[in-house]
């Protein structure tokens, strides 16, 4: 099949547009082989035909949807400028990369925005790495090359070119970074510090504003990073090209001239810079040119303070500095040096006496004035033997003056450079190799070009050659790999065009040649040129309207030059008397400038061009030619990168206009075809640009190899079915490992594929209908049959159902007339009953109304008689109620009296308010008087109702008589009765009303006491509800203060353990300065003698330190030296500084810093703990602020509380004074508290002064009781030295394995018990320094072991409990077999904490080393589970041209279980030591965040890797981890949480909106540039997978908008995080001599037991 049947209906094919460049449009028709026309649609719907006759042709195709975003473009389908113009939009735009591969050259756009990509992380997670798996990163390229460079030891290059603006600079910048960090990570030394300090400089004496760019690079570099045998940097050199000089004195509009000087007039109030008269930059002629002196988003002052810092780290003194700045103040105050022309015609010019600007200049180069004004007006000249002064011109002269401080500042850029070189050289060795960065311009053309964009041109001409070389090479080396018979690849060799420029009688001879004409001009040159290249090669033209300009065809465009100016720029004429009187200057480093160099080491000629006219001298000034010095060193150059291997990185300026991630496609195609990327691809497209492995393609294209399919040999498989594929030959070839396809190839059998399994699957889908079909129609069969049998079922069910209802009717029938005839019957029987029913019920009730009617009469005379015996007791009850009230009124009003004078009583409230107990009591009192007064008042209320009882009776016995004689005196005297019972009468109803009153107020007196038992109740609740609320409040206050605490103390704690980290560094990096100064002294010695190995590793004595003897570094470490107490100032601590001030003001000992008085450490240790004891005290007083406003709160609260809770004034009075009473009982608490300080102040007190009392006097009764101690062990003073060197120093590891854990820590602290017995306090500090400094010491013996390591871990940690168990600081008086020590050991106790960090710390230095290189290979690209790898078919089968593969390594097929047994090989060391399960938990919390962010980093950088099946792989890697961390009894601590979330995300539908909401919800541990950013690298492994959408992408960034970030956005885990340890302290069980059992081969039988 040919390429061009690929032209069918449906089709994308790229079509050019003006605006766009190239556009997708759709066929809408087949295209055959002769249509002069195809109709196409575009993308907005429109149709068009168009034309496909030549030159035009038919129109590129595109790829495949599944190919988008490619991040390498020679892997392309089809290699067309269209597809990598849009490929780079799409990586752009749409996934924001801005790296992509082309072959062997990285593609960088500039972003115009600062990307969270270069961070340390991103650098660890690709050092190491196999580059063609990675993400494409300029980091990559570095590392493939240091990667080559170790591994082949051969020298590289990586080449950086680009326009100006397009982010050279930045790109130089980061690789050196990478450089930095990964090679300087092995000795700590300051080389790559001073290399990375470089670029400040070269930035402000090199850089300027122009209008493409605000930190352009007016001159090229070359800087050589020299590494020795370990990999390490250890020197550099810098090379430098075309310093752009015309700028230090002329800029166009809106540009600037370099950074310097506006970085000097910015900061001219400096009290240093003062005395160089600097002003305003708008006040310097060599400044406001451009009229755009400040640059936004830019501090010069800041910038100044970066370039001077820069300049001390590389060794450049304060007043070379300043003497660097005097003489660029001289060159702007030269070019406000004011010319006046004079004489007539102006042929003369002068300088005013009296002119201030010469003056300063003249001051500040220490020249005389009066000269330099006179030699800036005149020059001397040669004639016929004889010297003759000749005057200038106005023009002249300003010409001269422009050309003396172009001069000047190009020998101070020189002398910079060269001050560079000189810090950057190597001192201790040679570089066995280097890796060489090249920032140089990119191939520039303006709409006036000129001198400088010839030589630029031609320096890109030169490079794009080598680089076509090197492709062609690298394509080539390929073949010849695969041992291919391959021809010749055509390409474009631009050597005609360099010869045109740099051949024998080419531009650049023609140019020198005239230059040595007196009278030479650039109008004769250009005839010249005219004469001599036009019609003679393709390559030279002459515009049509000038004469005085010529047109070259270079490799990226057409450029026309102006020969204006040519020769001028080329002479560079500087004269040589300006220079004689610079030469004679006071500064000594002007004078050094301006010395006669021998051989022509300048870079241009310091004498005027006609100074002496022999042909001698025609031809030394010939090779001082601007252009010739180029020329010169360009060919240096290339020499140098055809020796090395090259990378090369090609920057792209996205846009003109600055704007982040804006993406101009005219723009970036200029540029693509400028920088030799289209070169690539059309070169790649040349020869077989698609490669595939036999493997890959047999797996890809299985589908088409019919019956000759053999798994067995894949290779002879392919080879028998391609020709069947592909008939044409020429399009093909089968190399090695790889079959090989010409451009177009592999679409044309993604088309077969395609068809093929496009037949398939009609075939499929004919077969699986016909089956459906055939499975219906026997549904349906079988369907007819069940209706037909339950039809005829129903029918037959029918037909009995009619016989069964006729008999049933006839039965019905039967039956309704029988019942009929019995209902008739019965209604007659049942009316016959109730007839005689209601006559006997009739009679019956006449009898019962009779009955009721006499009952009836009887109970009415009944009632009556009642009611007039109730009538006479009611009123005689009455009248004794009365008397009943009146005395209970009176008794009830005192009662009422004497409650009213107790309620108001002050006394009262104030035994209420005494505490809420006294109150309840009190009022429960209350309660029980009431009781007892009710009790009393009803006995009283008894005796009165006895008494009115009797009374009662005598006025009833009395009534009796009355009624009596009433009845006899009836007739007598009827009116005396009347007024008798009238009186008693109203004396009854006088009474009664008195009692109601009576009983009135009884009732309102029960009810105040009721409401004032439930106000007593209520008030009960409230204060206990209080109270609780206050209590609940002030538990949350201290909670959260805690917390707060906690979090604190965690934060200081790691800042602690990063302090001790770097200085267990820098005491490493001592050790080695120390080694490297002994073997420099032993290299001078004259004899050699032979020491024992262990003498260096023994210390000197149990009280000295191993660095008692060090010796004293100069100056430049010094200034180097780390100070934790101050970020600013560097220098070292002297012994006048406030130190020792400042340590006894914080308390902080001093014998530890005299023990280490010789070490180069001991003031960064002072410094470390002086910060430490500073953060203690601040932490403290910050608790006691805490405490204040805590308790200032509850009050507020309370406050609050009395403003908010409106009601009885006497309930709020007894509301304060609780709150009055509680805050006394608080005061009296703390008092309480302070008394019992105070008592175990004066506890230890007493015991200190027992101990002091006991080391003064040793007959004292308290050393004789510690003397009584038995079972501890005795070692006399010289055999301590023995005994460190037996038990620690000397020990070999197998011995220390097999004795009990913490036997030396055991046998050590009964040693130091028994010297502490003794009362020699001496003897047991040094001891216990000694032990810790043999610890250290072993711990460096063996770095690289983990049971050593394990073992001197578990020592320390048990040394230290006991030590402190034993000091007299813990509390040991509840135990009685616990004797404290005398000695004070809080520093030994201090000091063995920071070795069980570092030993801990050491630890998981070694796990990490072990499992760094396993960790991708294992967690990754191993394949665990089976059948999941041939499941896998990969799309695009083909790595990155130019990336050699690497040599197999041991990591090669690590698996899980290598990571399984690492961990294990470290849970066994540690378990074997009986060391604490916390411990344990916290050290593999540890190395689960370092698997779980080494895997993710890598993962996130990977596109091969985002894929359904790795995740699968990934999560059933991440389920064995958790499984042994389960077996074993521990717990990642969320570590693991997120790699398990990317696993999810990678096995999550990504398809719509719900997808989108449940993986944000489900992947929370991710931040939102990782969801992206995995999402954009989605892979599809199969064909049953699809691409993760753009549109899907958008869903998701929109979704995580409203998501909150806990941490800072980054898109790539710390992998160098440290989570800080804790120690628990857990009390050892007691010690004694009986209980060790000390082996014989610890040599320590000198030890007595006492």
């Amino acid at each position: 099949m040919a390429t061009t049947e690929l032209y069918t209906k449906g089709a994308c094919v790229w079509v050019p547009d003006p605006e766009a460049v190239w556009v997708s449009v759709q066929l809408l028709q087949d295209y055959h082989p002769g249509d002069q026309q195809i109709l196409i649609q575009l993308s907005d719907g429109r149709e068009m035909e168009y034309p496909v006759l030549p030159p035009a042709g038919l129109p590129p195709l595109g790829n495949p949807d599944i190919l988008e975003g490619e991040n390498d473009l020679t892997a392309l389908t089809f290699l067309h400028e269209p597809a990598v113009l849009h490929n780079l939009r799409v990586r752009f735009l749409d996934y924001n990369s801005i790296y992509t591969y082309c072959g062997i050259v990285l593609v960088a756009l500039n972003p115009y925005e600062q990307l969270p990509i270069y961070g340390e992380e991103v650098i660890d997670a690709y050092s190491g790495q196999d580059t063609a798996d990675m993400e494409p990163h300029i980091f990559s390229v570095a590392e493939e090359a240091y990667c080559t460079m170790t591994r082949e030891e051969k020298n590289q290059s990586i080449i950086i070119s680009g326009e100006s603006g397009s982010g050279k600079t930045v790109s130089a910048k980061y690789t050196m970074r990478y450089f930095a960090v990964v090679g300087g990570a092995a000795q700590q030394t300051s080389v790559e510090e001073k290399v990375l300090a470089s670029n400040p400089i070269m930035e402000a004496i090199g850089n300027a504003k122009t209008t493409r760019n605000d930190n352009s690079s007016r001159f090229g570099k070359y800087i050589e990073i020299g590494f020795g045998r370990k990999g390490d940097i250890i020197g550099a050199n810098m090379k430098t090209y075309l310093l752009e000089k015309s700028r230090v004195v002329f800029q166009a509009a809106e540009e600037r001239n370099y950074h310097i000087f506006y970085q000097l007039c910015a900061s001219r109030d400096l009290p240093e810079l003062r005395t160089l008269k600097f002003d305003s930059a708008e006040n310097f002629h060599y400044t406001n040119q451009g009229q755009d002196v400040q640059i936004p988003g830019r501090d010069d002052v800041v910038e100044l303070e970066r370039t001077r810092n820069a300049f001390t780290i590389l060794g450049v003194q304060p007043d070379q500095q300043m003497e660097i700045f005097r003489i660029l103040a001289a060159i702007l105050h030269l070019g406000n040096v004011n010319i006046q022309a004079s004489g007539r015609g102006g042929d003369r010019s002068y300088i005013n006496a009296d002119d201030r600007s010469l003056a300063v200049f003249a001051k500040l180069l220490g020249v005389e004035g009066a000269q330099m004004a006179q030699w800036l007006c005149h020059r001397r000249l040669a004639v016929g033997g004889e010297m003759l002064v000749k005057p200038m011109t106005g023009q002249q002269a300003n010409e001269a003056r422009d050309a003396l401080a172009k001069h000047v500042y190009e020998q101070l850029f020189t002398w910079t450079v060269q001050r560079l070189n000189s810090s950057l050289r190597a001192h201790r060795e040679q570089p066995k190799s280097f890796i060489g960065v090249l920032d140089i311009y990119g191939f520039e053309t303006f709409d006036r070009n000129s001198f400088e964009q010839f030589c630029i041109n031609y320096a890109n001409e030169k490079l794009q050659q080598q680089f076509n070389r090197h492709v062609f090479q690298l394509e080539q080396e390929e073949y010849l790999r695969e041992e291919l018979p391959w021809n010749r690849i055509e390409f474009s060799d631009n050597q005609p065009c360099i010869a045109l420029i740099e051949g024998q009688l080419g531009l650049l001879d023609l140019l020198d040649e005239e230059c040595r004409m007196p009278k030479g001009s650039d109008e004769n040159w250009a005839r010249k040129v005219y004469d001599q290249h036009l019609n003679h090669t393709p390559y030279f033209r002459k515009p049509r309207m000038s004469n005085s300009a010529f047109l070259i065809v270079h490799f990226a465009d057409l450029v026309q030059y102006e020969c204006d100016g040519f020769l001028d720029k080329n002479r560079d004429t500087v004269f040589e008397e300006p220079i004689n009187i610079l030469r004679a200057s006071q500064s000594e480093l002007v004078a050094e400038l301006f010395q006669k160099e021998s051989g022509g080491s300048l870079p241009n000629s310091s004498l005027a061009n006609g100074s002496v006219r022999s042909g001698k001298r025609a031809h030394r000034e010939h090779k001082l030619t601007v252009g010739f010095q180029f020329r010169q060193s360009l060919h240096l150059l290339m020499d140098t990168l055809n020796s090395t291997t090259p990378h090369y990185v090609r920057c792209i300026k996205s846009n003109d206009l600055k704007q982040p991630f804006l993406f101009d496609p005219k723009r970036a195609v200029q540029q693509l075809r400028a920088c030799g990327v289209l070169e690539t691809i059309r070169i790649s497209a040349a020869g077989y640009p698609s490669r595939w492995t036999y493997e890959e393609f047999f797996t890809r294209y299985r589908v088409l190899l019919h019956d000759s399919v053999s798994q067995d040999d894949v290779r002879r498989s392919c080879q028998s079915a391609l020709p069947n594929l592909i008939p044409d030959p020429e399009q093909y070839c089968f190399g090695k490992t790889k079959v090989f396809f010409r451009a177009g190839q592999v679409a044309v059998l993604e088309k077969l594929r395609g068809d093929r399994l496009s037949g398939a699957g009609v075939l499929i889908q004919s077969w699986v209908r016909g089956w459906l079909q055939r499975k219906r129609y026997q549904r349906l069969r079988w369907a007819t049959f069940i209706l037909q049998r339950y039809t005829r079922g129903t029918l037959a069910r029918r037909l009995a159902w009619t016989l069964r209802y006729t008999r049933v009717a006839l039965i019905i029938q039967k039956t309704y007339r029988m019942l009929a005839v019995r209902q008739l019957y019965m209604t007659i029987r049942e009316a016959t009953i109730k007839i005689q029913a209601f006559i006997r019920g009739t009679q019956a009730r006449r009898i019962y109304r009779q009955m009721l009617t006499e009952r009836a009469v009887v109970f009415l005379q009944a009632q009556v008689r009642g009611w007039l015996a109730r009538c006479s007791f009611r009123r005689v009850r009455t009248a004794v109620v009365l008397l009943q009230s009146c005395v209970r009124r009176r008794a009830a009003r005192k009662e009422l009296l004497r409650l009213r004078a107790e309620a108001r009583s002050v006394e009262k409230f104030r035994e209420l308010n005494k505490g809420m107990e006294v109150k309840l009591m009190q009022l429960q009192l209350r309660a029980d008087q009431q009781a007892r007064e009710s009790a009393s008042l009803r006995e009283i209320l008894q005796a009165e109702r006895g008494a009115h009882s009797s009374e009662l009776e005598q006025l009833r016995s009395s009534l009796l008589k009355l009624q009596i004689q009433l009845q006899e005196n009836a007739n007598t005297a009827p009116l005396l009765a009347d007024k008798q019972e009238e009186d008693m009468r109203k004396a009854e109803e006088k009474a009664a009303q008195e009692i109601l009153k009576l009983t009135q107020e009884i009732q309102a007196l029960r009810f105040e006491r009721d409401s004032l038992e439930k106000e007593k109740d209520d008030l009960a609740i409230r204060l206990q509800d209080q109270e609780k609320a206050q209590e609940e409040s002030r538990q949350q206050s201290v909670d959260q203060a805690g917390a707060s605490v906690r979090a604190e103390l965690e934060e200081e704690r790691r800042r602690y353990q990063s302090l001790l980290r770097e200085f267990t560094r820098l005491e490493q990096r001592y050790d080695n300065l120390r080694d490297m100064s002994l073997f420099t002294t032993n290299e001078h010695s004259r004899g050699h003698r032979r020491t024992d190995s262990t003498v260096s590793l023994e210390p000197l004595s149990p009280v000295t330190t191993p660095f008692s003897s060090s010796p004293i570094f100069p100056s430049p470490e010094e200034i180097r030296r780390i100070s934790v107490t101050s970020a600013t100032d560097r220098r070292p601590w002297s012994h006048e500084q406030p130190l020792n001030i400042l340590m006894e003001d914080m308390s902080v000992a001093k014998d530890t810093a005299e023990r280490m008085k010789g070490e180069d450490l001991r003031y960064a240790y002072d410094a470390v703990r002086v910060a430490n004891k500073f953060l203690e005290t601040q932490l403290l007083s910050q608790r006691g602020q805490w405490e204040q406003e805590i308790s200032a709160l509850r009050m507020k609260l309370q406050q609050a509380h009395d403003k908010d809770t409106p009601g009885d004034p006497e309930i709020n009075e007894l509301t304060e004074q609780v709150a009055v009473r509680e805050q006394e009982c608080v005061r009296l608490r703390q008092e309480l508290k302070e008394l019992k300080h105070t008592v175990s102040l004066r506890r230890i007190l007493s015991y200190a002064g027992v101990a002091i009392a006991a080391s003064q006097d040793p007959t004292s009764p308290g050393p004789q009781k510690s003397q009584t101690l038995s079972g501890l062990l005795e070692c006399r003073k010289r055999d301590e030295s023995k005994l460190i060197k037996h038990l620690i120093t000397d020990v070999r590891a197998e011995g220390v394995l097999s004795l009990s854990p913490g036997l030396a820590a055991r046998v050590l602290f009964l040693c130091v018990r028994q010297a502490d017995c003794s009362g020699d306090q001496t003897r047991v500090k040094g001891l216990c320094g000694a032990a810790v400094s043999a610890i250290k010491t072993a711990m460096k013996k063996h770095g690289n072991d983990l049971d050593m390591t394990a073992v001197w871990l578990k020592n320390a940690y048990l040394l230290k409990d006991l030590l402190h168990q034993h000091s007299h600081q813990q509390d040991v008086r509840g135990c009685e077999e616990l004797v404290p020590l005398v000695t004070d050991v809080q520093e030994c106790v201090r000091a063995l904490s920071d070795v069980c960090i570092q030993a801990y710390q050491q630890l998981l230095s070694i796990s990490e080393s072990h499992l760094q290189p396993m960790i991708v290979p294992a967690m990754l690209e191993s394949e665990t589970i089976p059948g999941l790898a041939g499941s896998s078919v990969k799309i695009v089968g083909r790595k990155r041209a130019g990336s050699d593969p690497r040599p197999p390594t041991s990591t090669e097929g690590t698996t899980m279980s290598a990571v399984l047994r690492e961990l294990s090989a470290l849970h066994t060391a540690l378990s074997r030591q009986d060391l604490p399960s916390a411990l344990l938990a916290q050290a593999f919390r540890q190395l689960m965040y370092l698997l779980s962010a080494t895997t993710l980093n890598s993962l996130l950088l990977r596109k091969d890797m985002c894929c359904w099946n790795r995740g699968l792989q990934i999560r059933y890697n991440v389920s064995l981890l958790e499984e042994w961390l389960r077996s074993r009894l521990l717990q990642a601590g969320g570590a693991l949480e997120p790699l398990i979330q990317a696993a999810q995300l990678l096995q999550m539908s990504k398809k719509t909106e719900v997808d989108g909401q449940a993986m944000v919800q489900t992947c929370n541990a991710l931040s939102n540039q990782q969801l992206v950013k995995m999402l954009s690298l989605y892979t599809p492994q199969s064909d049953l997978e699809e691409r993760v959408t753009l549109n899907f992408i958008r869903i998701v960034q929109g979704l995580l908008k409203g998501r909150s970030e806990g941490q800072p956005p980054q898109l790539l885990m710390d992998v160098r995080r440290v989570f800080p340890v804790t120690f628990p302290y857990q009390p050892p069980p007691q010690v004694t001599a009986a209980q060790l059992e000390i082996p014989e081969s610890l040599k320590i039988s000198f030890l007595r037991r006492v």
